[in-house]
């Protein structure tokens, strides 16, 4: 479980997060959405300390983040930020080994069992046969992937992933995503597609201007009444089987001439 409380944060005196509260259930998908510059990603980087909140606190599994020495968060929690990583001369595989760092000593080599959970990982996000290929020779949509077979490598019991579908068609936004929602360990993940959070997310945070707009279930979180007034388009929800899908349409594309 992650919990944050009171956490507010400030960029050189700006205030970019005030009195935000997060719970991410144990196994559930939490998502995170809002407009650009509500600052969903320095909520997740405060989460994985990267960043440190001005005010409040973040609580992996009832301890504070903060106290938590670098190597035992990285066994406890996996990451797929924003950042490209370093263009460094190595292969898909090599870069998916990379995962299994924090369960090696610095000098401790990479074992038959390692190279098996990453050669899983990779299989899992349709990447095995690419293996052997240069990781910067890869498109965007391809490192992305990689990137998140590196996470699953890890094998850690928290997933962090801040807009993990960018770059990727709209087969491989479902099927990560699908893949993420299987994997019953707790995840947040920052989304700006709200339809591929109505389907993969248990529960959302709605984020404006800093603050929590609202919070709670998916099919609570995404109705016209709550998205209209954050997002300043029309929205008319329907429902698509099992979850609700959206249709979006500018305001002013409704006003008559």
């Amino acid at each position: 479980m992650i919990t944050a409380s009171d956490v507010g944060f400030a960029y050189d005196g700006t205030p970019v997060l005030a009195g935000v509260e997060l719970t991410a259930a144990q196994g559930g998908v939490l998502g995170l959405i809002g407009p650009n510059g509500s600052g969903k990603t320095t909520l997740l980087r405060i989460l994985y300390t990267a960043l440190a909140p001005r005010t409040g606190a973040v609580l992996l599994d009832g301890e504070p983040v903060a106290s938590l020495p670098g190597r035992e968060m990285a066994r406890r929690v996996a990451v797929v930020a924003q950042e490209n990583p370093p263009e460094l001369p190595i292969s898909v595989a090599e870069m998916v080994l990379l995962g299994r760092s924090p369960h090696r000593s610095a000098l401790q080599p990479f074992t038959g069992p390692d190279h098996a959970i990453a050669a899983t990982a990779l299989r899992r996000v349709g990447m095995r046969e690419y293996a052997e290929r240069p990781f910067v020779m890869l498109s965007g949509g391809e490192k992305q992937r990689v990137l998140i077979a590196r996470a699953l490598a890890q094998q850690a019991r928290h997933l962090l992933l801040d807009e993990p579908t960018n770059h990727l068609d709209i087969r491989y936004q479902h099927e990560v995503l699908g893949l993420v929602a299987t994997l019953g360990i707790t995840t947040v993940v920052v989304l700006h597609d709200l339809n591929l959070a109505a389907r993969y997310c248990d529960r959302l945070v709605l984020l404006h201007r800093g603050t929590v707009a609202a919070a709670g279930p998916a099919d609570e979180v995404l109705t016209p009444e709550v998205l209209e007034p954050v997002y300043q388009v029309s929205v008319r929800r329907f429902d698509d089987g099992d979850c609700a899908q959206l249709v979006f349409r500018p305001r002013t594309a409704l006003s008559p001439p």
